[in-house]
């Protein structure tokens, strides 16, 4: 299949204007086999005729949907990048509970934005068991969100194989998981009954709209598919669903610095952190 450039960006930028994502030119061959395998799943042979049933004739987004399923990279395991883990377990995580326990208030929500297949939404939660002396009593929800359908079926199957559990401490693997079989893990009940997920493209104002008092925002390596201009604009969204003292993480790559001055810089842990 021929991609000419002219048509490449036709469909990168219908892709942004819908998502926010954006593929460079350099990214020509990585979109190209993934179009053509949707193109031949829906027997067109033209790379025009398919921009054109995307942008007329996909009325309810459907086709468009299964594209960036295909577009969208799922590289994740649990307890990845395990020493901003830490900083969020042992500083930020303490310095809101015990704001929040001061005023009587036993409520935690943290939001896990481009969450895959579900490992850093079940990481999180089980840091909130283990670190949380009195964790009974509070109610904690995980909302883990993501733009690609089949992720999340399998987010919600809560089942995994060894290589992303192989960060697991032992200890948390024994209590947390059962093994089902020699390659095949299953994230327990206790753990799955704080864990939420729902399916939203964050470019779309209205998925979010109504999201508001999280304690805890991570959105950890997914900026780096969005250009300036959507970046600011999902930051500022995060800002205003965060509370007041809440902190936001991001990838190890990913800076807040060129994007917005609404949160404050806090060394805790050695780390750099955002609280807003």
């Amino acid at each position: 299949m021929e991609l000419a450039v002219e048509d490449f960006i036709k469909i990168r930028n219908l892709i942004y204007e819908r998502t926010g994502i954006h593929f460079a030119e350099n990214k020509i061959y990585f979109v190209k086999k993934r179009l053509q395998k949707r193109m031949e799943q829906r027997d067109i042979s033209d790379v025009s005729e398919y921009y054109k049933y995307l942008r007329f004739l996909d009325t309810n987004q459907r086709e468009f949907q299964e594209l960036v399923n295909l577009l969208t990279v799922n590289e994740t395991y649990f307890f990845r990048e395990f020493p901003q883990l830490q900083v969020f377990a042992e500083h930020c995580l303490e310095e809101v509970a015990e704001r929040k326990r001061a005023r009587g208030d036993r409520t935690l929500k943290v939001l896990s934005a481009g969450c895959s297949t579900g490992e850093e939404p079940y990481t999180l939660a089980i840091i909130l068991m283990e670190m949380l002396e009195d964790f009974p009593e509070w109610t904690v929800m995980v909302k883990g969100i993501d733009i690609d359908e089949n992720v999340l079926r399998r987010a919600h199957l809560a089942r995994y194989d060894s290589r992303s559990v192989k960060d697991v401490p032992p200890v948390y693997l024994q209590r947390h998981f059962t093994r089902l079989g020699p390659d095949s893990f299953e994230v327990s009940p206790a753990v799955r009954e704080h864990v939420v997920f729902e399916h939203v493209n964050m470019m779309d104002r209205r998925a979010l709209r109504n999201e508001k008092g999280y304690d805890f925002i991570f959105c950890r390596n997914v900026l780096i598919y969005f250009d300036d201009a959507a970046r600011k604009q999902l930051v500022d969204r995060f800002y205003t669903m965060l509370n007041r003292g809440g902190f936001i993480f991001l990838g190890h790559a990913e800076s807040l610095s060129r994007i917005t001055t609404a949160f404050k810089l806090r060394r805790m842990g050695g780390y750099i952190v955002y609280q807003s």
